[in-house]
């Protein structure tokens, strides 16, 4: 059984300037090649048979297929058994329109020799759309571009990884020398302290958030029509408030507008009000435009990246020890539900994977990705995925190491040596990631290559500068720090 994906090039029938529209099609290359280009393309009217399923000749009127792309609906019979038929019937065509998701064609070809007409199968929405876009009277043709070497939306990708990996780090390494210049006294410094520990993953900590990562994944998989709007309001939530203290950084910084309002004993700064309403604006708008796949992307990756820096900034791990646990764990978890979990589902394929692309067909995505349209055309854009994507996870992870490791820097002051040198290892894991990526043609668990190159990194500059014990245990060196 081979499955290919493929496109349908439909345009309107009528105009000086037609309109066209290309969709997903699924076909079988063992019974029929398509071409690769639209050169010299030979198209067909579509008739629209979709009120029947064409298991029987006497369903349609005569002659109503002579010489045109038929579509009819699943069911009932196999594809093979409709294909004789329209055949039979005169069609050069057939398109079978499903309701569900589009999956693999297979049937018993042998015993269908003289069957020689293209088959594909189509989503009935999309057959619905035809008709509203281009309208009663369309022509369509089949073929199946090769898939791009590189999708250079992956370069977006890649920046806005590493700016938001970085620009985290570095934030972390700011708050870090404000409080230690602030720790004057040891009733300052205690406050501070104790301020840290909520905010602190320890050994045992990091092993609890694996766990419930795991849990969640699992539950997302069984549950996910339930739980997916529970992830999109804890988003929403969660964004607006990332947002929120990124700008309000930002505004901190600027001298002006700075008038203050008093309300319930409380005062605070206008400015920040409007900004507060700002920032759940946009929340709502991208909760309510998010399938909206022309623009809600860039709204958010604004709101992820958002989120990721005020996460990477405000979490902290206490020594390398702890980011050794944390990556080593989600390293061992990313593999195991990419890789491991098709050989356990009923359909083979990975959990990690369906929770994703949204199991069994569903239109709602968790919105725990950064996303860009993809730049090369291909069916892979239409069938699949039209974005490319990188989870929150792959930036939060090994930003945490990067955090840790510009707070190091600012605790020792070496010269933001661990910082510059982790957040290349993240640029190179990256880079590796796309590589191998372009050469499986499969999506990859980005933690894979990511985790190896901070940690292996960040261990040899403290193993080279002879500070391992110091960078490990992450805690004893602290006190001493003196502005």
């Amino acid at each position: 059984v081979a499955a290919d994906e493929g496109i349908l090039h439909a345009s309107s029938g009528g105009g000086v300037s037609p309109v066209t529209k290309d969709y997903c099609i699924i076909y079988n290359s063992n019974w029929v090649s398509l071409p690769k280009t639209l050169d010299n393309a030979t198209y067909w009217s579509l008739e629209n048979l979709t009120s029947t399923v064409l298991c029987s000749s006497s369903e349609v009127p005569s002659g109503v297929m002579k010489d045109k792309a038929v579509v009819v609906m699943r069911g009932n019979c196999t594809f093979l058994e409709k294909a004789r038929i329209a055949q039979s019937l005169g069609a050069k065509m057939l398109l079978i329109a499903s309701k569900s998701r589009l999956s693999a064609i297979s049937d018993n070809k042998t015993d269908f020799e003289d069957v020689t007409l293209p088959v594909a199968l189509i989503r009935y929405n999309d057959i619905v759309d035809m008709q509203l876009v281009l309208g009663n009277e369309v022509n369509v043709t089949l073929y199946s571009p090769p898939l791009p070497e590189f999708d250079y939306s992956m370069v977006v990708i890649f920046l806005i990884a590493v700016f938001t990996v970085a620009l985290g780090g570095y934030w972390s390494g700011v708050a870090e020398l404000e409080n230690l210049k602030a720790a004057a006294s040891p009733g300052e410094r205690e406050t501070r302290r104790k301020k840290e520990e909520n905010v602190t993953f320890t050994p045992v900590t990091v092993i609890l958030f694996v766990v419930i990562c795991c849990v969640m994944l699992v539950l997302l998989y069984f549950f996910y029509k339930w739980l997916v709007y529970v992830i999109i309001s804890v988003f929403c939530l969660a964004s607006a408030m990332s947002l929120y203290n990124c700008l309000a950084a930002l505004i901190g910084e600027i001298p002006i507008g700075q008038c203050r309002v008093t309300c319930c004993n409380k005062t605070v700064e206008v400015r920040l009000i409007f900004l507060a309403v700002f920032c759940i604006a946009a929340a709502v708008v991208w909760a309510v435009f998010r399938n909206e796949d022309r623009w809600a992307w860039i709204l958010q990756d604004i709101l992820g990246v958002a989120f990721c820096l005020n996460f990477i900034k405000t979490l902290k791990m206490p020594n390398f020890k702890s980011c050794v646990i944390l990556l080593g764990l989600l390293l061992l978890y990313d593999v195991f539900f990419v890789f491991i979990t098709p050989f356990i589902t009923k359909n083979g394929a990975s959990i990690m994977v369906e929770v994703a692309a949204g199991p069994f067909g569903n239109s709602e995505k968790l919105p725990v990705v950064i996303r860009v349209p993809r730049l090369e055309h291909s069916a892979s854009t239409l069938c699949d995925l039209p974005f490319s994507l990188l989870g929150f996870g792959d930036i939060i992870v090994p930003g945490l190491l990067v955090a840790y490791c510009r707070r190091f820097d600012v605790q020792t002051r070496s010269s933001s040596v661990y910082y510059i040198s982790c957040t290349i290892a993240y640029a190179v894991g990256m880079v590796l990631t796309f590589v191998v990526l372009a050469l499986m043609k499969m999506g990859q668990p980005a933690l894979l290559y990511l985790v190896p190159c901070t940690l292996i990194t960040s261990s040899l500059v403290a193993w080279r500068r002879k500070e391992m014990k110091k960078f490990w245990k992450g805690s004893s060196y602290q006190v001493g720090w003196m502005p």
